[in-house]
């Protein structure tokens, strides 16, 4: 007669610990925060004093009078706030800085990820001569390169009327057009840095994922918009971000190309309609204000791209 054996009893086994993202964070303690603390003093020192500054001043009546000590300062509250939003050239230079940056990020990432695209395509020297000559225009001073695009696009001596024979047709008098030329400025200016990351990753990117979208016979749009685009998402939201903050408060090119905002203010964006308020007119708490304003408009939009992003599962 067989006798039947008790199985082995089964030990109690301890629960895994938490994995993902949030797990680490817990096991690690305190140990990130101690490495970051020193940026973030720096970053505090830099930064958070300034902004705070900002918005006191923004608070009280602050104008050349206070600054020279011939009257006192007045505490006004959001009174500078009240008056800003109740001007209709706020409005308007608004709706203005938000579709000229809008134009501007989009034209960027756009020349940006194609070059990038190319740079993976050419051989070596050309592909080093772009990324040298994308670098110079990286490193160029904003002021400089404004003031050489102007040369370029100059009534009277400037090569591309010459070239397109526009003979005397002035870039800066109208408004698209002076706005057309410092988008083409800016983007000459800002392409070079979505360049070089969207590359970088790109490089990152097995080569067996692209052979294989090849052997299927996909076009090199389809492997952009199927492949590499949703594997360079976490790459293309640090490079939006970033150019939405730098296009957003775009100062230099628009001051220098159109001498300070344009014939009657037409080419007004928010940075050069607070230095107006603020230096030219001596209204410094007004222009704080407006700094307020564009510093939290800049933290919503961010805020609110990165839970989108969040929402779909990304991580960053």
């Amino acid at each position: 007669m067989a006798v039947r054996k008790r199985p082995a009893p089964r030990t109690a086994t301890p629960p895994h610990p938490p994995r993902g993202p949030r797990g680490r964070a817990r096991r690690a303690g305190p140990t990130p925060w101690l490495y970051l603390a020193p940026a973030l003093v720096v970053l505090g020192g830099l930064l958070a004093y300034p902004v705070y500054q900002l918005g006191l001043i923004s608070l009280f009546h602050y104008t050349q009078a206070q600054v020279s000590g011939g009257e006192p300062t007045t505490f006004r509250g959001l009174g500078n706030y009240t008056g800003l939003f109740a001007d209709e050239q706020f409005w308007q230079v608004l709706l203005t800085t938000v579709l000229f940056a809008a134009a501007c990020v989009v034209s960027t990432l756009a020349v940006g990820c194609a070059l990038a695209v190319l740079l993976t395509r050419v051989r070596a020297v050309p592909r080093l001569a772009l990324m040298l000559a994308a670098l110079g225009a990286w490193a160029t001073p904003a002021v400089t390169g404004s003031t050489v695009w102007l040369l370029l696009f100059d009534a009277d001596f400037g090569p591309v009327n010459r070239i397109l024979g526009l003979g005397d047709h002035s870039w800066t008098y109208g408004k698209y057009s002076a706005f057309l030329l410092v988008l083409l400025e800016v983007v000459w200016c800002s392409f070079p840095f979505v360049m070089v990351t969207v590359y970088a990753g790109i490089r990152a990117v097995p080569a067996e994922v692209l052979e294989a979208a090849a052997l299927d016979g996909a076009s090199q749009w389809r492997v952009w918009r199927s492949v590499l685009a949703p594997m360079l998402r976490p790459i293309l939201v640090v490079v939006t971000i970033q150019s939405v903050i730098w296009d957003f408060k775009v100062f230099t090119q628009i001051y220098v190309m159109t001498g300070g905002g344009g014939i009657a203010g037409q080419n007004l964006v928010l940075n050069v309609y607070a230095y107006q308020k603020a230096f030219a007119s001596s209204q410094y708490s007004l222009g704080a204000a407006i700094g307020v304003v564009m510093l939290l408009i800049l933290l919503a939009v961010t805020l609110v791209y990165l839970r989108l992003l969040r929402r779909q599962g990304e991580e960053l």
